[in-house]
Formats: C-alpha cells, sequence, structure tokens
C-alpha cells in the first residue's frame, strides 16, 4: 500500500460489526478497508454462537444461504438451576424447520466467509495488520496508524476491535482534552468463557431430542455461575457443542473466583455433566464483553 493510501471509509476490525459496516458501505459505492489483525477474519474472534438470519439476509441478501452455518435452532430452553436440579422453560416451534430465524455458528468459518461477502462488495480486506493509534488532526480523526509502518486516511474512521478495557484505540484516544470513551468500570464489563466440544453428530441429536440437522440452545441461570449475575449456556452445532458463559468481571474479583472455576462449575452440574459425557474440549476461549448500556456507548 502507499504511504498514505485516501479511502472514503476505514474499519478496524473485522468482526461482524465492521464486516457488515464495509459490506454495506461498499454496496454504497464507496472505497472501504477492513482492517483486521488476525492472520484471517475469525482467528481471534469469540462470541456465544447464535446469528439472527434475518439481520444477515439485510446485508448480503440471498448470499446468506451460503453461509457455513452450522445447525438451525428449532428450540430455545431456558434452566432455572439450584445446585442439584433444574426446572426449564422450553419454546419449541415447528415452523422453524423450514423459516428458521437462527442459527448455530463458529466464528472460526463464519468470519472468513463474511469477510469474502465485504471484499464481493468491493471492500479491501487487509489481514494481520495491526491499528497502533487513530491519526488525529484538527480534532477530528482522520485516519490510523498502522503496525505496517504505513498510514490509510479515510473520511470516516470506524472502531469494531471490541473492547480495550482502558487500552483501545477509542480510549486512548484524546481530542479536546477528552478521550473518545471513558474508561469502562469493573461492573460494565463481562468476563465471557467458551469451551467447543467435540461430539458425534448422532449423540448430540440424541442427547438433545433434535431431529437430523437440527438445533437447540439452552441458557441456564440461578447456580449455574455460582451466584454470580450472568448466565451459561449450550448450544448445539453440527459436530461440537459450544459450552460457556460469563458474569461482571466487578464480582469475579469481589468472589476471587476465576473464569475456570465458572466453567468447571457448570459442567459438573447434575443436569449438564449427562448432556456432555464422552466430549472432547477442542478449544477454549474467554473474551471481555461490554455490558454499560446507554452509559457505554461511545
Amino acid at each position: 500500500m502507499a504511504d498514505e493510501e485516501k479511502f472514503d471509509a476505514v474499519v478496524v476490525g473485522a468482526g461482524p460489526a465492521g464486516t457488515a459496516s464495509a459490506i454495506t458501505m461498499a454496496k454504497a459505492g464507496l472505497q472501504v478497508a477492513l482492517l483486521e489483525r488476525g492472520a484471517k477474519p475469525g482467528s481471534k474472534n469469540v462470541m456465544g454462537g447464535i446469528l439472527y438470519n434475518h439481520y444477515l439476509e439485510e446485508i448480503v441478501g440471498e448470499e446468506w444461504k451460503q453461509a457455513p452455518l452450522e445447525r438451525p435452532i428449532i428450540e430455545e430452553r431456558r434452566w432455572m438451576m439450584t445446585p442439584d436440579a433444574a426446572i426449564s422453560f422450553d419454546y419449541k416451534n415447528i415452523r422453524n424447520r423450514t423459516h428458521p430465524h437462527s442459527y448455530s455458528v463458529l466464528r472460526a468459518r463464519f468470519d472468513p466467509w463474511f469477510a469474502e461477502q465485504a471484499e464481493k462488495a468491493g471492500a479491501m480486506v487487509v489481514p494481520e495488520t495491526v491499528v497502533e493509534r487513530l491519526i488525529v488532526k484538527n480534532g477530528r480523526v482522520i485516519g490510523v496508524a498502522t503496525g505496517r509502518g504505513d498510514d490509510l486516511y479515510a473520511d470516516v474512521t470506524i472502531v469494531c476491535e471490541g473492547i480495550g478495557l482502558g487500552t483501545g484505540l477509542l480510549e486512548s484516544t484524546v481530542i479536546n482534552g477528552t478521550p473518545l470513551r471513558r474508561k469502562l468500570r469493573p461492573n460494565e464489563v463481562a468476563m465471557a468463557v467458551k469451551e467447543i466440544m467435540q461430539l458425534d453428530p448422532g449423540l448430540i441429536e440424541e442427547r438433545f431430542n433434535c431431529e437430523s440437522g437440527e438445533g437447540c440452545t439452552v441458557e441456564c441461570f440461578g447456580d449455574s455461575t455460582m451466584g454470580m449475575s450472568g448466565f451459561m449456556f449450550i448450544y448445539t452445532n453440527r459436530d461440537t457443542l459450544s459450552v460457556g458463559g460469563g458474569a461482571l468481571l466487578s464480582e469475579f474479583n469481589q468472589t476471587l473466583r476465576t473464569p475456570n472455576d465458572l466453567m468447571e462449575h457448570f459442567k459438573q452440574h447434575p443436569a449438564v455433566k449427562p448432556l456432555l459425557r464422552g466430549a472432547e474440549t477442542v478449544e477454549y476461549l474467554a473474551h471481555l464483553i461490554p455490558e454499560g448500556g446507554y452509559r457505554g456507548i461511545p
């Protein structure tokens, strides 16, 4: 790239939010650069794992049907848990078999495909690029400085890097004496943890009472989080389970518990343990999630 390449817009972060914005702007005829610090989109991204296809269709049209989705969600279950029991509230809609409204997804598969849609729309996707700082001139952001030693300039810069917890681009960029985003407090941030556990597709369908190729969600409240504010979940993928959850960072600090404590406590619950029997953990992920609501908006 040229030392001072100019775009209509630069987007920092090729997660779903950043890629969706890049696709939308590129379809409108703007010159867009989508920057991703990972080797490819999805390599450093984490989420629970449910995607609502209505919104995906709004962005990419009929192409959404080609997306690498896992299972259509036919049933949603809510468990209220005590240490040795669970009460279940379930919702099942057979219409979801022909008109699904959500799917389980794995970001390592979905994000590269989504970034390809941005390229097809005309955006330039640039992986392995760390944005070190926002470039400010005359009281406004005019571009980004990257770890590659070259600067990218744009009329608009969209930051979709996730939570920086005091070290992010928004917190470290000061304009007229004020940071673009104040540092979030521990009670405005959740620590989430997730394991991807390998399990035979037939066993998934048998244990979760799903038809072939269909899936469900299980979201658990109460004792599942050891008394902390949050919830745990199990989402069914094709041949894996996404098992995880989280709680406020402030409550981890107060209780001196760790995300691993939370995960192991949940997996050993008598209502959960039989569902996971024989499953092998193939990936472990942790991530911070902003929970500031309206007050947390930059």
